[in-house]
């Protein structure tokens, strides 16, 4: 079958978010409790242990240095796995795409409805871990109020990002791989750890077209109320990677489902 050149896309898709949403209700407890437990364990352990030992970074204590970083690495992960096994799954085992695709609704208007779960899933987890850092008392500005919808915006970029390898990759073995080889490194020199200053001058390069990086740079700022105009950059750097990931995402899984 011949794909559209355009995406096909209605406001059927917030009725997939919704049926995503609907289960999520039922589940949500157990889904949760990864995604809020590891940042935490990332914070004791490196934050609390390992930042008594080293110095302060930009200006602040180690601890509020990588708390805004696992704000947004929460978010990421988020997305991740639910754009990748979550999507996989109700694709290839449930038969959910199927189902769906039956009714009026098309490939594009599912594919896009769990970019858009993906997303919101990144909000709802990265403001849990925001309250917990403010609750912590590792939150210094009241800008971290406008953190979320960087977390919206984030997790649209990391969800396409993740639909993209179903597209290119669509076997649930395969994820093992784009976890250690995309995400993990993402995870580890995005300047969640450490400023991505003191890398070598290639991987600084490799690490600014990561759109974790610039994530953090803005949840950083903002929490730490160190707020300037390169955030703005920031925001538009993820938003064009947004609109690029996006269409190519729907691309790739529409010639997925349409055979």
């Amino acid at each position: 079958m011949i794909q559209p050149v355009f995406p096909d896309i209605s406001a059927l898709v917030w009725q997939v978010f919704k049926r995503n949403f609907t289960v999520y209700r039922r589940t949500w407890m157990v889904s949760m409790s990864f995604n809020f437990v590891e940042p935490l364990l990332y914070l004791a352990a490196m934050g609390i242990g390992l930042g008594s030992y080293v110095r302060p970074m930009e200006g602040v204590p180690y601890l509020n240095f990588i708390a805004p970083g696992l704000t947004v690495t929460s978010a990421m992960f988020a997305a991740a796995y639910e754009c990748t096994y979550g999507s996989f799954v109700r694709m290839e085992f449930q038969k959910t795409y199927n189902a769906i695709i039956a009714t009026p609704a098309s490939a594009d208007d599912v594919v896009l409805g769990d970019m858009l779960w993906g997303s919101f899933k990144s909000l709802l987890y990265g403001t849990v871990i925001l309250v917990v850092i403010s609750v912590l008392g590792l939150v210094r500005s009241p800008w971290a109020l406008l953190v979320p919808p960087v977390f919206l915006l984030a997790g649209l970029t990391f969800a396409a990002m993740s639909m993209v390898w179903v597209g290119l990759v669509p076997s649930i073995d395969s994820f093992n791989y784009y976890f250690s080889l995309v995400v993990t490194p993402l995870f580890l020199l995005s300047g969640v750890f450490f400023p991505v200053d003191d890398l070598a001058p290639g991987m600084r390069v490799v690490a600014w077209f990561s759109p974790l990086y610039h994530s953090v740079r803005v949840a950083r700022g903002m929490i730490n109320g160190n707020v300037g105009t390169y955030i703005l950059a920031d925001i538009i750097w993820l938003a064009v990677l947004a609109l690029l990931l996006v269409p190519l995402a729907l691309y790739l899984m529409r010639r997925l489902l349409i055979k």
